[in-house]
């Protein structure tokens, strides 16, 4: 019997180029096998689903019931589970795209213990193998959902119950087996109540301590595995947690670098969680590229004026084009990609919504990329950089960088220096002007 086809009135998405001042059902920038910057568009970008958002959001919020109507509805647990299986790799396969990612319990419902949820997932997984074998599809990368069950009350890695340690442990190891099966190039650790709400009651320093041993733990069960997949750290402020110990890169990177974990892991950043962390994307971005920890990107975008993670699609080129500069900066993502950790919105609720939120994402995305390649091909601000810091290409700044001077060296060169002297030694930083050419730029680039 023919399966059922769950999208029927979308056929095959295909580029069709800027044709239109009018979204279409098709792509206008994004066209996966175009080489650009030497490489085809599809690999530099390396486009993912996420699973959790797409196939199980209802599209509710912290004030309403979901609106969304999907083609599943009415199903329940393993039919439910199995057919937003069928579903999502016909909604692959018209999208696209060549990746996707899944939290452990977004795919299969849990049972009484962690013996019957790793049955169901194993069931899952054994479709999604079944599915690989038929389809160009990958898995960007599987993560565990360590933080809807009450039983995270105060934590999973971190939690003051030992009990639950244990418990976190052994779900990561069911995740960690997944990943191998499935063949995911990474598996992502989201500490979604890593964190605490009062130091009243809390023993930072023994949850910190217990969050570290429980990397090295997993990072010891990998290898032991033989998964050859990049193990990455996603940062987040805030919400749930009121503190959350993995806050923003820089913070993380700390972690890391504290717990002796950057030789193992990387880090995977998110649009939104860098806004709420007060930061923008492209800064988190740069801190990870900067300490060679960059290791794959969630794109989405939140409202400024509201202060929760709201998971937009990305539809914002200048934050879309700053990205991907640093990705060119970072010659690509190696084994990560662009994860749409991104659901419509309340008022998009129909089927065909779900791809038209992920064109516009999509289009964005491979834009912003165009244009990224397109100002460094021109060093637009490799040479007014380089230019800004030229007086430590020679003289006394060279002196400074090759660890020549002191204090007293250097309180002898400016004692007697005119002010006048010192104000000339400064050049204007032309933020205005540059932002200007780049505006410049999106606009021709895109033309």
């Amino acid at each position: 019997m023919a399966k059922q086809e769950y999208f029927p009135d979308v056929s095959k998405i295909s580029y069709i180029g800027p044709t239109s001042l009018r979204s279409k059902m098709g792509f206008q920038y994004y066209n996966p096998d175009e080489v650009v910057g030497g490489k085809k568009m599809r690999d530099w970008l390396r486009f993912s689903v996420a699973y959790w958002h797409t196939f199980g959001q209802k599209l509710d919020d912290i004030f309403g019931d979901g609106t969304a109507i999907r083609p599943w509805d009415g199903l329940t647990g393993m039919d439910l589970a199995k057919a937003r299986v069928d579903a999502a790799f016909e909604f692959y396969d018209k999208l696209g795209v060549d990746f996707f990612c899944f939290h452990d319990r977004d795919i299969a419902p849990e049972g009484d213990t962690l013996r019957e949820t790793n049955k169901n997932i194993e069931e899952i997984t054994d479709m999604f193998v079944d599915y690989q074998k038929t389809s160009h599809m990958k898995v960007l990368w599987n993560t565990a959902n360590m933080f809807t069950n009450p039983r995270f009350v105060a934590g999973a890695a971190s939690s003051p119950f030992a009990d639950i340690f244990a418990f976190a442990a052994a779900q990561v190891k069911e995740g960690l087996d997944t990943a191998k099966k499935v063949g995911s190039a990474n598996y992502v650790f989201w500490g979604g109540r890593e964190g605490y709400e009062s130091l009243l009651n809390t023993d930072m320093k023994r949850e910190q301590d217990h969050l570290g041993e429980f990397f090295h733990m997993a990072a010891d069960y990998a290898k032991s595995i033989g998964f050859t997949g990049q193990l990455l750290l996603e940062p987040k402020p805030k919400e749930p947690m009121m503190h959350q110990y993995d806050f923003d890169a820089a913070t993380t990177i700390a972690f890391m670098k504290e717990y002796g974990l950057d030789g193992t892991y990387k880090l995977n950043l998110e649009g939104n969680h860098a806004n709420l962390a007060g930061h923008t994307y492209q800064h988190e971005i740069r801190v990870a590229r900067s300490a060679g920890l960059l290791g794959s990107l969630d794109a989405n975008q939140g409202d400024k004026l509201i202060g929760w993670d709201l998971d937009q699609f990305p539809t914002n080129l200048y934050e879309s084009t700053m990205a991907m500069y640093e990705v060119v900066e970072n010659g690509g993502l190696n084994k990560g990609g662009l994860n749409f950790d991104a659901k419509p919105r309340r008022s998009s609720f129909t089927p065909e919504d779900m791809f038209y939120s992920h064109i516009v994402g999509m289009d964005t995305y491979a834009a912003g990329l165009k244009v990224a390649l397109k100002l460094k091909q021109d060093k637009v601000f490799e040479d007014f950089i380089a230019d800004r810091y030229s007086s430590y290409d020679s003289g006394i700044g060279a002196s400074i960088e090759a660890g020549k001077e002191d204090f007293n060296s250097l309180n002898k060169y400016v004692i007697d220096k005119p002010q006048s002297e010192l104000r000339a030694a400064t050049k204007s930083g032309r933020w205005e002007e540059l932002e200007d050419t780049l505006n410049h730029y999106i606009i021709e680039t895109l033309k």
